[in-house]
């Protein structure tokens, strides 16, 4: 993310007018709007109105006015956070509801707002009657005999139709959850379900177990009903204007002023806690990313796409986060260094796992580039550099002016020092599971391994296209290069990893396309907007995270959406994950802009089919990809299978194959606690075992045969750039 204007950019002039209409209609002073607490609130929600209604029409990227179809997307966008479940309300609701549909564009211009007033107020109705209709289930013995199942995925059902549907529905996810727990009590009893794949089938259900299984489930629905009922209307308002501001774009947010907390703490560099990237997605939480070095990164089980359903504080009893406030999910989450949180998570393919994780600080050392030589099998296949890039960082804002701020280039730059000295054959540039950062290091770092030329064009709402060009003629690196990436991989990585392929500097190889986010935004304080002291009663107001600008490739091709596309395709381990900007809702479209003139390398001529032939050939005739097959198989089969079996018999097997994964997995790690030469030496392994990093050195093998290798490291490590 870049931050190209100041914060109060095209606001102060309009806000200084909209605070004359405001005090023209609570009172000549600030005591008197404080008097009024109602009146307070509808001026609050009149100046929020205002000011995100002037920056999406006037600033935002996508030229898109306040009507009819964005009021629907906004409509459709504020809906599936109130009751992502569909657990609460009934269809009649969202009927009625519905009348709002095409009116949030009025709303939001007119600066008077009547649907998150009338849907909190319904919401919270519904919340009580859920109560009621919980305790009378949970009163009952659950029918364990019955043939059923629960849909677990929210987008496959719709609202029900009347109140015997919705009590049909609690039913079965309560006695999921009641199930769910029993076995995990069982199993902590004395391992009784990991021991034995299968449940006996003269097995008889301990009616004690169970009934502490449905007291604790019980507790856990009580806390998260007590959470829903402290919303407060302010918060269902705030959630209103998010959903207006993501109808012009995934990335474009408002953040209240708790939410611009959390985002501040997750830009910087030190925290303690689990080391783990979380978003609200429709009610869920969910993994964005994983910090590398970080707890829940060693601990090795927590990954991108998981959905946390439950948190628990060690052996406490887990809480229910599903519809929970992403605040409230965080403060849960994080805790003191040395302490336990236990995760209740969904992976993609639809199981459910508790995933232990002792909270450390984490420390944005564990971040920065790692390098190392690597040595291929045989003397014909040559010595290998790898530089892993996890993220671009650069710290602008470093205070110290006695001490050089760190960057992603410097360092990569020092890599390439170090390993020239190796007389390497060939480069990895590992940019898997890199989310971006400064768009200056991804230029910069291209920069390193092409003779100057342009890297990226940026495009602005006005149609105004600049270069960013590498105009130091230097080559730090000029051998043979490979670029690894995956679903993962996005923004400033796309820009490295398109341009590098775009001047045939580099084989970009992965198992997936890139993520496809070819956007800007910057983050505007709203505070700073308002005039000082008249307005001052408003404050805190929180931010805006709005898209300004737009990637494009050197050859004229946006990064948005489409990604970048690996010259060579590896298996991908979970091809039904749906992760990438093309799945999420009202991203900008891909499209073209006119080429920009640049030379691609020279020295390379990559005969990418008969480099394509020679990694099938290996892949087939590999036992560990064969392996790596066989997984990609299994979770094909599994992916997208969210109808979860309410069979005591079925759920014994599901917990039964978690757990023994949990077990191989703990196996083959090393013991890496608390010091830090196991974790880099177990850095060292992963990278010597990742079948993808082998592969790589096995196709800079195949180019090492075809064609002259140059090693020569040209550019002094001092030169500034």
């Amino acid at each position: 993310m870049n931050t190209l204007r100041p914060a109060g950019f095209m606001l102060r002039s309009f806000v200084v007018l909209l605070a004359g209409l405001l005090l023209l209609g609570v009172g000549s002073s600030s005591a008197g709007v404080y008097r009024d607490t109602e009146s307070f609130e509808v001026n609050r929600q009149r100046l929020l109105s205002y000011l995100l209604s002037q920056q999406l029409t006037q600033n935002h990227y996508r030229d898109q006015g306040l009507d009819d179809q964005f009021s629907a997307a906004a409509f459709e966008l504020y809906m599936q956070q109130l009751d992502s479940q569909k657990r609460f309300l009934l269809q009649e609701d969202v009927e009625t509801l519905r009348i709002y549909e095409q009116q949030i564009d009025d709303e939001v211009l007119s600066g008077y707002l009547q649907f998150p007033v009338v849907s909190a107020a319904l919401h919270r109705q519904r919340i009580d009657e859920a109560e009621i209709i919980i305790n009378e289930i949970m009163v009952d013995e659950f029918d364990l005999r019955r043939d059923e199942s629960l849909e677990t995925d929210p987008e496959k059902v719709d609202y029900c139709k009347n109140r015997p549907q919705l009590v049909d529905r609690w039913r079965k996810t309560l006695k999921y959850q009641v199930l769910n727990r029993y076995l995990e009590l069982l199993e902590e009893q004395d391992g009784v379900v990991s021991k034995t794949a299968t449940m006996p089938k003269d097995y008889r259900v301990d009616a004690k177990l169970l009934f502490a299984a449905k007291g604790k489930v019980l507790k856990s629905l009580e806390q998260l009903l007590l959470r829903l009922r402290q919303i407060t209307q302010r918060e269902y308002v705030d959630r209103y204007f998010d959903a207006v501001c993501r109808a012009f774009d995934p990335h474009t947010n408002y953040l209240a002023p708790a939410e611009e907390e959390e985002f501040e703490i997750s830009m910087k560099g030190s925290l303690e806690g689990i080391g783990a990237t979380l978003q609200q997605d429709d009610g869920f939480i969910k993994v964005v990313s994983i910090v590398p070095g970080s707890p829940a990164f060693r601990q090795g089980q927590l990954e991108a796409e998981d959905i946390v359903l439950k948190v628990a504080e060690g052996s406490a009893e887990p809480i229910d986060i599903v519809d929970a406030r992403l605040r409230d999910a965080v403060r849960l989450i994080r805790g003191k260094k040395g302490t336990e949180v236990r995760l209740t998570v969904r992976k993609p393919a639809g199981m459910q796992q508790v995933i232990p994780i002792v909270r450390d600080v984490v420390q944005i050392q564990e971040s920065f580039v790692r390098s190392t030589l690597l040595k291929g099998p045989s003397d014909r296949e040559g010595r290998f550099g790898y530089i892993r890039i996890p993220t671009f960082y650069r710290d602008f804002f470093d205070n110290d002016k006695d001490s050089m701020p760190r960057n992603c280039t410097d360092d990569v730059q020092a890599a390439l020092e170090k390993l020239g000295d190796s007389k390497i054959d060939g480069l990895i540039i590992d940019l898997r599971n890199n989310g971006g950062g400064a768009l200056t290091d991804a230029v910069q770092i291209a920069g390193l391994f092409i003779q100057q030329g342009p890297v990226v064009q940026i495009r602005d709402s006005s149609g105004r296209i600049a270069v960013l060009d590498d105009k130091d003629p230097g080559v730090a690196f000029d051998g043979p290069l490979i670029v690894l990436v995956n679903r993962f991989s996005a923004s400033a990585s796309e820009i490295l990893a398109a341009a590098l392929q775009d001047y045939r500097r580099a084989l970009i190889v992965g198992d997936h396309a890139t993520h496809g986010k070819g956007t800007v935004q910057t983050v505007l304080n709203l505070d700073r907007a308002l005039p000082p002291e008249s307005m001052d009663q408003y404050r805190p107001l929180g931010a805006m995270k709005l898209t300004l600008q737009k990637f494009y490739r050197v050859s004229g091709g946006s990064t948005q959406v489409q990604g970048v596309e690996p010259d060579l395709l590896l298996p991908d381990p979970l091809p039904f994950v749906q992760s990438g900007e093309r799945y999420s809702d009202y991203a900008l479209p891909w499209d073209t802009i006119a080429p920009v003139s640049y030379t691609p390398w020279q020295s390379s001529s990559f005969d990418i089919d008969a480099l394509r032939t020679s990694s099938q050939k290996r892949l087939a005739t590999s036992s560990r990809f064969q392996v790596l097959t066989e997984l990609r198989k299994r979770n094909q089969e599994r992916g997208g299978i969210t109808e979860r079996s309410l069979g005591l018999a079925d759920l014994w097997k599901e917990l039964s194959e978690v757990k023994n994964v949990q077990h191989v997995d703990a196996a083959a790690k090393p013991d890496k606690q608390g010091q830090e030469d196991p974790i880099v030496d177990d850095w060292l392994t992963r990278i010597e075992k990742d079948l993808f990093v082998g592969e790589a050195m096995q196709i800079l093998a195949d180019l090492k045969g075809s064609q002259p290798v140059a090693k020569k490291m040209t550019r002094a490590a001092e030169v500034a750039r």
